[in-house]
């Protein structure tokens, strides 16, 4: 009987620990995915605001900082990938634990019953031998009791610890599973953005500074049309890309805004730890396609 306690103690602090960190696991994780979303809308608001800077730029500054706001989308449409990828491969496994969280704690609360029918049969043989040590038609009767009480307490425990050995093997492979996607993931985002980035600071360290400045000269002494900038770059989308992204350009990238969606900036907060006990829900990370 105490090592059945034992078992019971073992297998609900294993259902326990999967419940609160998992739960915990889960809301960080939605909330990164929440904060990179954020992340990519800033980051859309500057490729708007550099383009209409440019506007007001000469030929040169007007041509680099173009060049550098089609980069700058660029790595936002790899961010909105990610976005999309965390929460798939990350954020919705995290989530399927809380079922398994609640028909395990059924499993081991129906053996617990089972258990405490097994004590009250004893208890009642051990009165009934007391009381009544000359009945021998009561007492075998409560020993058969007692010996059914048993069996079925033993039958239980070997398929409570089957089902606990399940779960544990399962949840420690799903865990591997969801953190190696969530680095895949974030290697093969930043792998792409380096990429961007390095043509967005060639395109920086190749700006020509005195043909801006001989052309502002000409134009403070009433001379207009002095030269022509450098054409833009190719913004055609490298066909390495992992995902499978619209080529668009910069304007309509962001004017569409995702979808036509709306950015709000809110300051950082506690998330509240995901409730995997089905008790109550936690706002849905809404970084998947809209900002949040």
């Amino acid at each position: 009987m105490c090592t059945r306690n034992s078992q019971v103690r073992v297998m609900e602090n294993t259902v326990t620990n999967a419940e609160k960190y998992f739960g915990q696991f889960c809301s960080l994780l939605a909330a990164y995915t929440r904060k990179t979303a954020r992340l990519r809308d800033k980051a859309d608001q500057l490729v708007k605001q550099l383009i209409d800077f440019a506007n007001t730029e000469n030929p040169e500054m007007r041509a680099t900082v173009r060049n550098f706001a089609e980069d700058l989308a660029k790595v936002q449409d790899y961010r909105q990938a990610e976005v999309e990828r965390l929460e798939t491969k990350v954020i919705h496994p995290m989530k399927l634990y809380g079922a398994h969280i609640k028909q395990t704690r059924a499993e081991i609360k129906k053996f617990k019953q089972v258990q405490k029918n097994e004590i009250k049969q004893l208890e009642k043989l051990e009165k009934l031998r007391q009381k009544s040590p000359s009945d021998r038609q009561m007492i075998s009767q409560a020993e058969t009791s007692v010996q059914r009480a048993s069996v079925d307490a033993s039958r239980t425990t070997h398929q409570l610890e089957e089902m606990i050995d399940t779960f544990q093997k399962q949840k420690l492979k799903d865990l591997q599973k969801i953190l190696s996607d969530f680095v895949t993931i974030e290697m093969v985002f930043h792998a792409k953005a380096v990429e961007v980035y390095s043509s967005a600071f060639q395109s920086l360290d190749s700006y020509d500074l005195e043909r801006d400045l001989e052309d502002f000269r000409a134009k403070t002494h009433g001379v207009y049309g002095h030269h022509d900038a450098r054409p833009l770059k190719d913004t055609t989308p490298s066909p390495t890309v992992p995902w499978s992204l619209a080529g668009q350009s910069t304007q309509t990238a962001i004017q569409s805004q995702r979808g036509e969606e709306e950015s709000t900036d809110h300051s950082a907060e506690e998330d509240p730890v995901e409730d995997l006990t089905g008790q109550g829900q936690t706002p849905h990370p809404e970084g998947q396609s809209s900002p949040v």
